[in-house]
């Protein structure tokens, strides 16, 4: 039997990161709710046993059922019938396979009939869904929405959708329009307030929207009229149960061909406001979008997981000149730097995680009690830690994903290309992680200003003073030398003052700071598990070649030559 939890000792190490042991009694207070439900645990080893436990039946399904149906929904894909979809019939029995295994509401309190999990065995759930079927975790994963609700919704409203969700109906964001993508402030859905109902209506066009014909959706529109930007967006909840909504139409895409990604009309459309009016896209997007950032970085650790083991594979199996082609030095360097990307990308994700999940657990305490002055300076520290290594985890997790996808096609060659071959389609679901939820480059929009002010920085410096290994002290070095390089670099290009130049070499200087982040997270890796040490290695010597190389290019560039880019 194939278990995607069990065959990847990975999962297992940064589950048992030394930061879960204080992440977890914060998540279960102590404990307490061991008092009122018999499913909760009682201390930390029972908490892991539980986590244990539902990550390996989640890995179980994962091998044994979604990666299975994979290339069927490919093939088969949803459809729209009579305003609305049907989904694959793999797609069907992966969802009900997950809902009947409890899998849904994993992070959600116990008392809406969620797990009270951390975030970190969520996201490695979500990383082995990604492994088996890319599309796919795009429909369950988006449960993820329901933190959103459980963040700002009233309590009527958690108590009406939460326990939904946890019983298995699936969730949506509707944001994007036809003339706003990544710019949100173009969105013009209409909420009309009707005083004789006292209820709110939606009226208008989505477009892009996954998994669009979800029970529960989470849509911003425009409450107040005659605004054209931010401040006039609200959030609402849209229950599909009331109706008013229909599909148009599913789009025909490259990949994740099993994720119903569609255009949706609002005729209307009965919705309740979430939270605050006008602070839809100044406050809840940012918090969905960033929730939604953190799911694509495991989609893409999964996809890149798919990827490096159907080459490492193949490449073991086919004979080329007398011998397996792994033997081939131009193959086994592809191999080895897939792997090192692989374990670099994933190590970056739940150092992310843990960050973000401590930062959020903390903010619910405060909802729940005073929080003591180191809590409060813990939690706003995690928080600018889990602001600045969301858009890291996103951007080059996606980039190395997409890599490691064409890595994967070279190494099968001719075969690659035919449809007989995973690969084919894990190429194709690859390309769309650097994209949607925000693009490679609006996520070094949202990370240069960690550049500028010096937050990467301090992160480096940081890791830096963590012990390690005693054999592994020349590769920290040589990180200390590229660090240098860095804040050279940095100091250089944020001097000029010049926001263009600045914005020019933004995803250099970004891709500099993952590079020497993700290498010291492989050390800490490696000191608590030896068997990280080719990667860091081969990691580290890659980073450094690429921090060398952005640091020359700016070094030799000009302000003037930016004319030369100018279209």
């Amino acid at each position: 039997m194939s278990n995607f939890y069990l065959d990847n000792s990975d999962l297992k190490h940064h589950l048992n990161h030394p930061l879960m042991k204080r992440l977890v009694a914060l998540k279960e207070r102590d404990y307490s709710d061991a008092e009122k439900y018999d499913y909760a645990p009682f201390d930390f080893e029972d908490a892991m046993d539980s986590y244990e436990k539902v990550l390996e039946i989640a890995g179980e399904i994962s091998g044994e059922i979604v990666a299975q149906n994979a290339e069927s929904v490919d093939h088969e894909g949803p459809q729209v019938i009579d305003g609305h979809v049907k989904y694959a019939s793999g797609t069907e029995k992966n969802l009900e396979a997950l809902i009947n295994a409890g899998l849904m509401g994993i992070s959600l309190p116990r008392r809406y009939n969620g797990l009270n999990f951390s975030l970190v065995p969520y996201i490695m759930a979500a990383d082995m869904v990604s492994r088996a079927d890319a599309g796919f975790v795009n429909i369950w994963g988006l449960q993820d929405c329901a933190e959103t609700i459980y963040e700002f919704a009233s309590e009527e409203q958690k108590q009406k959708y939460l326990p939904r969700v946890c019983a298995g109906e699936t969730m949506a964001m509707d944001l994007t329009e036809p003339d706003a993508g990544s710019d949100l402030q173009a969105v013009m859905l209409k909420a009309t307030y009707s005083e004789t109902d006292g209820c709110w209506y939606l009226n208008g066009v989505k477009r892009f929207i996954t998994n669009g014909d979800g029970h529960i959706a989470l849509v911003l529109a425009r409450s107040e009229e005659g605004t054209k930007d931010g401040r006039g967006l609200s959030m609402f909840i849209y229950d599909k149960n009331d109706g008013g909504v229909t599909v148009r139409r599913i789009e025909n895409k490259m990949g994740i061909k099993g994720s119903p990604t569609c255009e949706l009309v609002f005729r209307n459309a009965k919705a309740e406001l979430c939270g605050d009016r006008k602070m839809g896209l100044i406050k809840y997007v940012m918090a969905l979008m960033n929730g939604a950032r953190l799911g694509i970085a495991a989609q893409s650790v999964g996809v890149s997981e798919a990827a490096y083991r159907e080459a490492l594979s193949y490449a073991q199996e086919r004979r080329q000149f007398g011998k397996a082609i792994i033997e081939f030095p131009a193959v086994y360097e592809m191999l080895s730097l897939m792997k090192a990307k692989l374990d670099a990308s994933r190590s970056l994700l739940y150092e992310t995680t843990r960050f973000v999940d401590m930062y959020k657990t903390l903010e619910d305490i405060s909802k729940e009690r005073k929080l003591e002055k180191e809590e409060r300076a813990e939690m706003k520290m995690y928080q600018k830690q889990a602001d600045a290594f969301t858009p890291l985890a996103k951007g080059i997790g996606s980039e190395f994903c997409n890599q490691n996808a064409y890595d994967c096609v070279q190494i099968h060659g001719g075969s690659g290309f035919m449809k007989d071959y995973a690969c084919e389609r894990i190429y194709r679901d690859a390309r769309i992680t650097s994209i949607y939820e925000g693009t490679t480059q609006l996520q070094v929009v949202a990370a240069i200003r960690h550049v500028t002010t010096g937050t990467y920085l301090n992160m480096m410096k940081f890791y830096e003073e963590q012990p390690i290994c005693p054999e592994l002290i020349p590769l920290q070095n040589r990180l200390k030398a590229m660090t240098a390089i860095y804040e050279k670099t940095v100091s250089s290009v944020t001097e000029t003052k010049d926001p263009e130049y600045i914005d020019f070499h933004a995803r250099r200087m970004v891709e500099m700071a993952g590079h020497i982040i993700m290498g010291h997270l492989l050390l800490q890796d490696t000191s608590r598990c030896n068997s990280f040490r080719n990667s860091a290695e081969v990691y580290i010597h890659y980073g450094e070649s690429e921090v060398m190389k952005n640091a020359e290019y700016i070094e030799k560039f000009n302000i003037e030559d930016l004319e030369f880019y100018r279209l």
